[in-house]
Formats: structure tokens, sequence, C-alpha cells
């Protein structure tokens, strides 16, 4: 050894860079076999033009340093596949459906529909009875009939009466009386009554029932040329309305045999004993001729 020159250098003092100078190239310094003179270097030199491109290389992530971010790094939402992103429900995957809300919305709406209108039909129902009720106790009514021939009727009581206008159980007065000339009249021998036509003129049953409630008082008439009407009192108190003698037939002026025809009203009545009047009132329409007169029970029409 000379001074200045130890000769092959010692463990302490090896330089790994000796090779890249050249007093270290003097004395035969060579790179180290683990590459960019790290030991155990995954990396390995290459001469130049050495590597060959082209090739895939496999990927290897870069650590860094402890605690820092690894420039390299990709969250894994960000890849494909990777996790979504926090505070982010996942998609629905394909064939699964949420609640089926709109559905539940219409079969809501459907049953309250419903019950909306079975209480509008419930309530119109209830008003309807009662506007019925009213009106069949004040206001009599009256129909046409294409055969005037009275039909007795049975309750659960007895058969109702009935009778002719003219027969001696009906009391006649202001100048009603009975007569034959016209014909069609459906009461024994063809009778009927006349001489109506007048005020104060009356037509007064006696008559019996067999319980309180609701009746329907038939008459037989003949009306020609214009409607008439005449005024009902039963047992003392006047009916609601006129009872309606419309010239149902068409019958021509005084063409009474073809005007043959029935009415009605729906009195209430009282058990036992009732009076019922037809009467020629002022400002009544009285030209009329009346055959018989029967009772049904109820509030009917023929």
């Amino acid at each position: 050894m000379t001074p200045g020159d130890n000769g092959a250098s010692t463990p302490e003092e090896d330089d790994p860079f000796g090779y890249l100078y050249a007093d270290g190239q003097a004395r035969g310094a060579q790179p180290p076999s683990g590459g960019y003179g790290y030991p155990n270097s995954v990396s390995r030199v290459r001469a130049v033009g050495e590597r060959q491109y082209g090739q895939q290389q496999p990927y290897v992530p870069q650590q860094g340093a402890y605690g820092q971010p690894n420039a390299h790094y990709q969250a894994p939402e960000t890849l494909p596949g990777g996790a979504p992103p926090a505070g982010h429900a996942p998609a629905p995957g394909p064939g699964r459906r949420g609640p089926n809300t709109k559905g539940l919305l219409i079969g809501a709406i459907a049953v309250v529909a419903a019950v909306v209108i079975g209480i509008g039909v419930a309530m119109l129902n209830g008003s309807s009875d009662d506007k019925s009720d009213n009106q069949a106790g004040t206001t009599p009514t009256h129909s046409r009939s294409t055969d005037p021939t009275p039909t007795s009727s049975s309750s659960a009581d007895g058969q109702l009466p009935k009778a002719d206008a003219a027969d001696s159980s009906v009391q006649l007065s202001g100048g009603a009386a009975p007569a034959t000339d016209v014909k069609g009249s459906r009461a024994a021998g063809g009778k009927y009554v006349g001489g109506l036509n007048q005020v104060g003129a009356s037509v007064t049953w006696s008559v019996d029932v067999p319980s309180d409630g609701d009746y329907t008082l038939f008459t037989g008439y003949s009306a020609t040329g214009e409607d008439q009407s005449m005024t009902v009192t039963v047992n003392g108190k006047e009916f609601g309305s006129k009872l309606g003698l419309k010239n149902w037939r068409h019958a021509a002026a005084n063409d009474f045999a073809q005007g043959w025809t029935r009415s009605y009203v729906w009195p209430v009545l009282k058990k036992g004993n009732n009076t019922i009047s037809i009467t020629c009132q002022s400002g009544d329409k009285c030209n009329v001729l009346m055959d018989q007169l029967w009772l049904k029970a109820g509030r009917v029409t023929g």
C-alpha cells in the first residue's frame, strides 16, 4: 500500500458508486449486480437498446412514503366494478323494481270512491222515500184507465167497500141527481149522477174501514171537452188539492158516452166510519157525470 492508496476498498469505505468515477474504474470497480447500486433491487441495468418495447409489462404499484398518498392510487369507486361513492345508493339492477306506489294509490282511491258512492245512494234513496211520503199525504193524483170497471180489493182485515154513485147509500145534494140517459155507465142499471155542474152540488159517501192508514179512493166518471176538477173533503176536512177529472178519452164536447174513465186520490182514513164528499165549489170545473166509488188499501194507481 502507498499513501493515498489503501489498495482494495474496505467494506466500510466501499463506495457503491465508485464505478462512476475514473479512479474507481481504474481500480476495476463494477456496477453492482442488483442495479442502480442498491443490493437486491428488482431493477436490472440494461445496455442501451437492450430493452424491448411493445411488450406488456406487469403492473407494479408504486409505494409512496408512509402516510402519504400515492400518485398512482385510484379510489375503488373510480375503477370499473368498484364500490359506489359513499352516500349514493346503488342503482337497482335489471329485473328489480321498487314498491308499486302507483298501484296502491289507485286502489286507495277506488275504495274511497266506492264508500262515497254508497253513502250518496243511501242518502238519495232516503230523500226519495221522504219526498214520496210527503207528497202522497197531501196531493191527490189521477190516472188514465182503459177499463173503468171497478174491481174489488181485499186487505188483511177483509174486503173494502164499493158503491154506485146513484145508490141509496150515497147522499146527493145541491142539485146532484141520478140519471140514465147517457150510455156507458158501469153502475147497476146504467145509472149515474148528473147535475154536478153547479156550485154546491155534491156526492157524499159514508164508508167503514178496518184500520187506520192510507187508502186509495177511486171515482168513475165521464168528462168531455176541457179537463175538469172538484173538491174532496174527508171527515169534514178539505183534502190537499183538487180531484183531477181529465178528459182522458178525448171525448168531444158533451159526448159523455165516450168519456167514461176514472181518477183517484190518496186519503188517510181512520178505523171505523169515515165521510168522504166530492163537491163542486167556487172555482171548480164540474161538468162531469159520476157512476161509481170504491176503495183500495194503501196508495195504489189501479
